[in-house]
This record gives C-alpha cells, structure tokens and sequence, in this order.
C-alpha cells in the first residue's frame, strides 16, 4: 500500500499525544501498543522512500566541428 506523508504526520502526532487511535480521513486506526505504532510508522517510511522518484534524463548534444 502506499502510504501519503499526511499519514506518516498524522501517526507521529498520535504516538507524540499518547493516544493509540488515529483517523486519517475517513478511516480510523486503533493500534494495541506503542511498539505497534513504531513498526507501522517504519514500515510507512520505508514504503515512501522506496517509491520511485522521476528518471533522470540526459540530453546529449554534438557538433559537426564548425
């Protein structure tokens, strides 16, 4: 799944506050510890620096030596 950095915030805040419920939009997440939230807020990361970014593109120019 991929996940929005909104999510990531909105799961930083809730472990910051204490609180182990977090609503994102429409959908709620109840989680039963602490270090459940921490590996969720891991794997979130993890998917969202694994996403691919734009190629680099290269252009080559040449000249007919004149």
């Amino acid at each position: 799944m991929a996940y929005s950095q909104a999510q990531i915030d909105a799961l930083k805040a809730a472990m910051a506050s204490g609180v182990l419920t977090v609503r994102h939009g429409e959908t709620t997440t109840t989680f039963r510890s602490l270090a459940e939230m921490q590996k969720q807020l891991a794997d979130m990361e993890a998917d969202v620096s694994a996403s691919p970014t734009r190629p680099r593109r290269t252009v080559a120019g040449f000249s007919n030596g004149c």
